[in-house]
């Protein structure tokens, strides 16, 4: 490897691990935004839709090379749409560390959904891993089952988070030889921000920002996690191998746990914690295996 390959994969690197950090404050935002979990869903992406669609037009090369791959970015965008709106009312029921980890599901889901629907082989260090995760899953949840009021609720939607956010990545894999990741962004920000505008008018007992804190609240939400750290992690992406990427990611359930002690003063068990270690394994061994 040359100095110059060298400097562009460490730059990259860089990039996937602010891009992890900058995703992993999502919970944060939500639980100090002064709306309801479902308005703070749609207003991250419909305050990120102006700034997104200023970069496409700035761009050369538009929303796609050629022809746009417009089925699948919008199915890419309401796929989105259900994963804020089960994740941010995980974030309120259920601890931010099982909410994150939950939504980290996802690559398993991915593979499950290549191996149903597509026909692809999987390995058996997938189905190992799979067994793994969900050993994980049951220490993560049992304690919340014990307590019972809403924490199971939300950890069954952080699950369903990461089923919704498999369909998106799925979408976007299908999209992104034809579309560049300024119009993925766009397009996928734009379509979920139109599914959930009824979706909060209809669950939300606040809709609009209780006060200036509030609209700050949101603009961090719509900014670091959701522009800035998407385009960060699609960046560090295209320019590493997938594996390597995708095991850098773990980063961020580790870093919003670590979030929530500092700035929420949210505990973490110790049997939720060797739960967790349990499911960050298992996903490692999902993503070796699949």
């Amino acid at each position: 490897m040359n100095p110059a390959e060298k400097r562009r994969n460490t730059l990259a690197f860089a990039a996937l691990l602010v891009g992890a950090a900058a995703i992993a404050m999502s919970p944060i935002f939500v639980r100090l935004s002064d709306t309801s979990p479902t308005a703070s869903a749609f207003w991250r992406v419909a305050l990120a839709a102006a700034p997104l669609w200023t970069w496409v037009l700035l761009s050369r090369r538009g929303v796609g090379a050629g022809r746009v791959a417009w089925k699948p970015l919008v199915l890419a965008g309401l796929f989105f749409a259900g994963d804020l709106g089960a994740w941010h009312v995980s974030i309120a029921y259920t601890t931010v560390a099982n909410s994150t980890l939950e939504a980290n599901f996802a690559p398993v889901f991915v593979t499950l959904a290549a191996w149903l629907l597509f026909g692809q082989r999987v390995s058996r260090l997938f189905l190992i891993a799979l067994a793994v995760t969900l050993c994980g899953a049951v220490l993560l949840i049992g304690p919340n089952f014990a307590l019972g009021g809403r924490a199971p609720i939300g950890d069954a939607l952080g699950v369903l988070t990461a089923v919704f956010y498999a369909g998106y990545m799925l979408a976007i894999k299908s999209a992104s030889e034809r579309s560049t990741t300024a119009g993925i962004m766009a397009v996928s920000t734009s379509v979920a921000a139109l599914a959930l505008f009824p979706y909060a008018l209809a669950t939300a007992d606040v809709f609009l920002p209780q006060s200036a804190n509030g609209w700050l609240m949101l603009a961090g939400l719509a900014l670091i996690p959701h522009i800035a750290g998407q385009s960060l992690i699609a960046y560090g992406f295209a320019r590493l191998p997938a594996a390597f990427s995708s095991v850098s990611l773990l980063l961020q359930p580790v870093l919003a746990a670590i979030y929530a002690w500092v700035l929420l003063g949210e505990a973490v068990g110790p049997v939720q914690m060797l739960g967790g270690l349990v499911v960050l394994a298992g996903i490692y061994l999902a993503r070796r295996g699949s």
